[in-house]
This record gives C-alpha cells, sequence and structure tokens, in this order.
C-alpha cells in the first residue's frame, strides 16, 4: 500500500496504445462461461491411461521442439481466479454488514468462475472507531456469516493482515519498532513502517497475526507486506529503530529480516493448509530464496502495463497482476489478458459491495489529501448524481467502472484453465524451438502449455500486424479448421491448440 510518492516502480510515463483486434481474434462470438475448477486437483485420482499418455506425449513435444525459453514451469496447486472483495466502506459511521446483497453478489461471482476472494483492510477496524483494531473484523458477526456464505459456495477466502504496517495513534504502537520517519501517510492512513528485526514488534504482530489466522484465515491470509525495502536510498539513511537487532544481510539486494519475517507466516500458513497472498510493492517481489508467498499481487501505483509486463515476468509464480486503474488507462478492455496470459498469469477481478466513496468523507477521520481522496471524490460525485451507473469496487478500479469488465473477465477465465490444469508443463517466452517455420517477429512473443493439450499462445506487442508460421497444425477456439499460418493483429492475442 506504498503508492505515487511512496511508489516509485512507475517507468515510461505516457498511455496505453489500443489492442486492437482482440475482441473479434481472441474471442468467439459468443464465448462460453467459465466455471469454476475442483480446489482439490484431482489428476492423480481421475486422469485415464488415456489421459496420461496424451499428456505424456504433449509433454515430449515440448521437451524435443523447444530448446530454450524465458522459463519453464510445472503447474500444480494454481487457482488463478481471484477476485478483491468490498465488503463496504471503512472508515464510516456504520459497521458493514454482509446480507442478501452479498449473497447475490457472490453467486454472480460463482457463476464468473472465481475460485478465490481477498479482502482489503476494509475487513478491520484499524482506526478503533467501532471497538475492534486491525486484527479483528468492523463487525465480528457479520465477517464470520460472510465467511459461511462464501464457503458454502466454494469460495477460498485470503484475509488481509500486515507485517509491517500499525497506525501511529493505535494505542498498541510502540515507536521503538519502527525507524525515524519509516511511515506512510495517504488517505486516512497514518502507519508506522515496523522494522522487521524488531524483537518487540515481531512478538507483539506474529501473536496477532496467529490469532487473525485461527480465527478468521483459516483458508489463508493476504499480506500487506508494509516495508520499505532496502533498495530505497532514503531506507538506507534512516538510523536504525530503537528495538533493532542486525541479525541479516542488508543489502539493496537482499531483504533478510523481512524475508524471515514473511517465511515464517508462509510456512504456519502452509503448515494449516492455507494460501498465502502477498503484496511487497508495486511490482517487486520479496529479494531472497525463501518461500515467502503462493500468490504475489502486482500493479499498485504503476502507470504503464508494458513496463509492468516486463518487470514480473521473471518473477517466480504465481503472480496475480491488478492494473491500479487511478494510474492507469486503457484503451482496450482486454489489455490486462494480453500482458498476463503469455507469462502464466492472470490478472484480480473486483466485487463485493459498491465503493461509493464515503470512506473518504467520514466526520472525525484525518485525512491527507491526495490521490486516494480524490479517488473517493470521484466515486462519490457519481453514487449522488447516478448510483446505477457506477460499477466501481475498489479504489484501485476504474470510476465509473462497466459492468462490461466483469463480464470480460470470465470469458477470458474460461479460456484461460485450459490451458493451466493441473500437472501442465508450460515454456514461456520460447526462444529457439522447432515449433515456428521461421524466427518469431521481434514484437511476438510465443508460450507453451503441454498437457492433454498442447496450446500456443502467440502475443503481438507491436503496432502492425504479424504473420506466423507454425509448423505443425493449429485450430483455434472458434475456428476447427487446423491452419498453420496466423495473422496476428497489432496489441492483441491468439490462443492456439495443436490439432
Amino acid at each position: 500500500m506504498q503508492r505515487r510518492d511512496f511508489l516509485r516502480t512507475t517507468t515510461a510515463a505516457g498511455g496505453i496504445a489500443a489492442v486492437a483486434g482482440l475482441p473479434t481474434q481472441a474471442t468467439a462470438a459468443d464465448p462460453p462461461r467459465a466455471t469454476a475448477s475442483p480446489l482439490t486437483p484431482r489428476l492423480l485420482a481421475d486422469h485415464s491411461e488415456a489421459d496420461h499418455r496424451r499428456r505424456l506425449l504433449n509433454i515430449g513435444h515440448g521437451t524435443t521442439r523447444i530448446r530454450s525459453c524465458l522459463r519453464r514451469h510445472l503447474v500444480t496447486n494454481y487457482l488463478p481466479a481471484q477476485c478483491c472483495y468490498n465488503l463496504g466502506e471503512y472508515p464510516s459511521t456504520t459497521p458493514w454488514n454482509p446480507g442478501p446483497e452479498d449473497e447475490a453478489e457472490l453467486d454472480r461471482l460463482a457463476a464468473l468462475g472465481v475460485q478465490v476472494i481477498q479482502v482489503f483492510d476494509d475487513w478491520n477496524d484499524s482506526l478503533r472507531l467501532f471497538g475492534g483494531d486491525k486484527y479483528s473484523p468492523v463487525n465480528a458477526e457479520g465477517y464470520g456469516r460472510f465467511l459461511a456464505m462464501a464457503r458454502a459456495r466454494g469460495f477460498r477466502v485470503l484475509t488481509y493482515v500486515s507485517t509491517c504496517f500499525i497506525q501511529t495513534t493505535d494505542p498498541d504502537f510502540d515507536p521503538a519498532w519502527r525507524r525515524p520517519g519509516d511511515v506512510l501517510v495517504v488517505g486516512y492512513w497514518n502507519m508506522a513502517r515496523c522494522s522487521p528485526a524488531s524483537p518487540g514488534w515481531r512478538a507483539f504482530v506474529l501473536k496477532k497475526i496467529a490469532h487473525v489466522i485461527d480465527e478468521w484465515g483459516t483458508d489463508g491470509i493476504y499480506i500487506d507486506g508494509g516495508y520499505l525495502m532496502n533498495r530505497h536510498e532514503r531506507k538506507r539513511q534512516m538510523p536504525p529503530a530503537a528495538d533493532e537487532i542486525a541479525a541479516f544481510n542488508e543489502t539493496p539486494e537482499e531483504d533478510g529480516a523481512f524475508a524471515d519475517l514473511l517465511a515464517l507466516i508462509h510456512a504456519d500458513v502452509k503448515r494449516r493448509g492455507g494460501i498465502v497472498k502477498l503484496h511487497v510493492d508495486g511490482a517487486d517481489k520479496p529479494l531472497t530464496d525463501l518461500a515467502t508467498y503462493d500468490y504475489l499481487w502486482v500493479g499498485e501505483g504503476v502507470a504503464n502495463a508494458d513496463a509492468l509486463r516486463e518487470t514480473v515476468k521473471n518473477h517466480p509464480p504465481y503472480v496475480v497482476p491488478c492494473l491500479d486503474m487511478g494510474f492507469t488507462s486503457l484503451e482496450s478492455i482486454d489489455e490486462p489478458y494480453l500482458q498476463s496470459i503469455p507469462y502464466l498469469q492472470f490478472p484480480v477481478t473486483f466485487g463485493g459491495r459498491i465503493f461509493t466513496g464515503e470512506r473518504g468523507f467520514v466526520p472525525g477521520v484525518a485525512y491527507n489529501d491526495d490521490f486516494w481522496l480524490k479517488r473517493c471524490r470521484d466515486a462519490r460525485a457519481r453514487w449522488e448524481s447516478d448510483p446505477a451507473s457506477l460499477h466501481t469496487y475498489s479504489a484501485w478500479d476504474e470510476v465509473p467502472g462497466s459492468p462490461e469488465t466483469r463480464l470480460r473477465w470470465g470469458q477470458w477465465l474460461a479460456r484461460y484453465l485450459p490451458l493451466v490444469e493441473e500437472g501442465t508443463w508450460a515454456w514461456l517466452e520460447i526462444g529457439d524451438s522447432d515449433l515456428f517455420a521461421a524466427p518469431l517477429p521481434g514484437e511476438v512473443v510465443a508460450s507453451a502449455f503441454a498437457n492433454r493439450g498442447f496450446h500456443l499462445v502467440l502475443a503481438n506487442y507491436g503496432r502492425a500486424a504479424m504473420t506466423v508460421t507454425t509448423t505443425d497444425p493449429y485450430r483455434t477456439e472458434s475456428d476447427a479448421r487446423p491452419a498453420t499460418t496466423w495473422t496476428i493483429f497489432p496489441r492483441s492475442l491468439l490462443i492456439l491448440e495443436k490439432a
């Protein structure tokens, strides 16, 4: 949750070009709706001899034909269909209270194919407005009811925690836990970034996180890092926290104490059978070889989708991109899929209660007048003038949004799930291979996905149409006739299956 001046991961400025051709090229006239894949993979129990034969033959095809690629990966335990759910306004004058509106919304999300629901920190009472704190729900009975609603539909729910953030006004906060000046002020948040090298902070926050997992996060947690990485010059200029022990290497290339803290939490959640989704900062991943997450959320404060793709394509799986619409703009509804699918990624969708902007105008709450408050103003103005047109579910979402956005997400999910079923081998950004009659054009990226079928994903990131010839015949979703010559429109994506 470090944005604008606090996040400097944004690269090249400027608008994003139109994704010409995607709706007609990569979309069937009336594409199938996605259905949620099982949360427990059944490859071992359900695959027949014929299934195993097809899978091994297709993997062998990729192994013998592809000599180099950016990265190869075996897909296991992957739930790509993730939704960030807005429980309601916070801060607010009354607590949010899940009810029939949420029942209907959860039904809509299930119909889209959502598998995992993540809640942000508006789930908790970080300002202590309603008798809670940062580690308990705004409405305990209501959140318990929401969890029951979601789990009854087969969703896994990830509850928000932070490894380092706490309000500087919180009565539990000890200034000895943070480096002097290490604070984030944005919107209603005035949060210390507590040092992961502070034993006092660790003793406090790890007990709190364990309590959240026990009471509210049995499916897993979403971690907001709340950490300023060592690569930031201003971090290196700060004196250590009063309660800080230099136990690890701390360099611009390694965040030792932070990684250790994350790894401990990850191990505990995995021991309980849960999921860890992590956000560090913008497009960053933890600088460590330790296992610290199952899913990495990226995109906050990033203004250019192409730059985000290039930054995160080398991150270990599984990456969940979320373009921050307060900072970037898209000329096509399909841009997020062009940027993610060739790299074994699938973007998050938004859902829940409409983001009305009320949270930016609560009496008695101190605000910083910044980009976040502007999003609240924009949403509130639309809500007051034409509430039915808002379709906004988050401060990251478009204001106003469009109902077509979520429908499109479900349509792309239906195309993506066959590529990443349990046991798929993926070759990302193919280099030298025998899959094509000639070297690929410079702006075209190809990735392959082998399981019971063999799929090619061809992405054209250039501004002109490109022609690619495959050595074997393939077919598209909308045309069963095999072909070997493919025209890829500018800024568009083709998904092919070997005939």
